[in-house]
């Protein structure tokens, strides 16, 4: 009787003091003893309850970093003051009212630039990554122009468009605009072609597989790239609000920089990030909602 063969290419040892033929070795990462087990070298997932531990920690370490920081005097508070001087001069700006109509000033101008550019970047870049032409005739050009800095343009965008509203919303335009083109046409590119075959193979029509097939199946990476470049909205709308502006966020921390109200400032960060958290949950719950058959 024959002894089972190994599979091509399987590296052959021979037992000790052993002089029959050579017996496969075991693949790499097996268990000895064991058949076709592998050494899981990370976990797959954690429980929801470690999950929501580790997000707590992941908060709570750092403040408490920060707290032991502020009161062991290592650091002037002048500089870095501690949480609770950040909670109290965030609660004063909010009592006086300057946190609320800064803040909307800073959501207007973000949802604006930020709608705007979206309304831009996602058709072309369907167009782009669904049509060889259009990638072709555009990727070159936004290419190039995605690495020149936005705020690069702030002098030419005064001399434009003044130093009213729509030079501050034409700069979030201008950082967000070309990043998402790109990131979406990526999206589209990756629609497998087993679909577009089996589309075209039932007699649907380009235009029926673009909305009925293609679009369906990007969508949620769309609204991935628009989480990412969300980011990059909020970056700019401050950038905007530190040169000629009287209201917003970005315009409060450059008053607060002039009287040393370092509190403020940090109080502010405070606010824009939590903003950004919440913008990030929605789009998060709204992917989750249009793409629940996306991994």
């Amino acid at each position: 009787m024959t002894r089972a063969s190994a599979p091509a290419g399987a590296p052959m040892s021979r037992p000790a003091g052993a002089a029959g033929p050579l017996e496969p070795s075991p693949a790499p990462g097996a268990v000895p003893g064991g058949r076709g087990r592998r050494v899981r070298l990370l976990s797959s997932a954690v429980s929801p309850r470690t999950a929501w531990v580790l997000r707590a920690l992941s908060v709570l370490l750092p403040l408490a970093a920060w707290q032991a920081v502020s009161v062991s005097g290592l650091t002037d508070p002048t500089f870095l003051p501690s949480p609770a001087a950040v909670l109290a001069a965030g609660r004063e700006m909010a009592v006086r009212g300057e946190l609320w109509s800064d803040l909307a000033a800073s959501l207007g101008r973000v949802g604006l630039g930020f709608a705007l550019a979206v309304l831009i970047s996602v058709p072309l870049g369907f167009a782009m990554g669904a049509l060889p032409w259009a990638q072709a005739l555009a990727e070159p050009l936004i290419g190039l122009l995605r690495y020149l800095p936005a705020s690069a343009f702030i002098p030419l965008l005064i001399i434009w468009l003044g130093i009213g509203e729509a030079s501050k919303v034409a700069l979030l335009v201008l950082g967000v605009v070309f990043f998402n083109t790109l990131m979406t046409a990526d999206v589209v590119r990756q629609v497998p072609r087993r679909l577009l075959e089996v589309s075209a193979t039932l007699g649907a029509r380009r235009l029926r597989v673009a909305f009925r097939v293609v679009f369906p199946y990007a969508l949620p990476g769309v609204i991935d790239a628009m989480r990412v470049n969300a980011a990059a909205a909020w970056n700019f709308v401050v950038v905007a609000e530190l040169i000629a502006a009287t209201s917003g966020l970005g315009y409060r921390v450059i008053r607060a920089q002039r009287f040393l109200q370092t509190d403020r400032i940090f109080a502010i960060l405070v606010v824009i990030g939590l903003i950004g958290l919440a913008i990030d949950v929605l789009l998060r719950l709204l992917r989750a909602r249009v793409g629940r058959w996306a991994a």
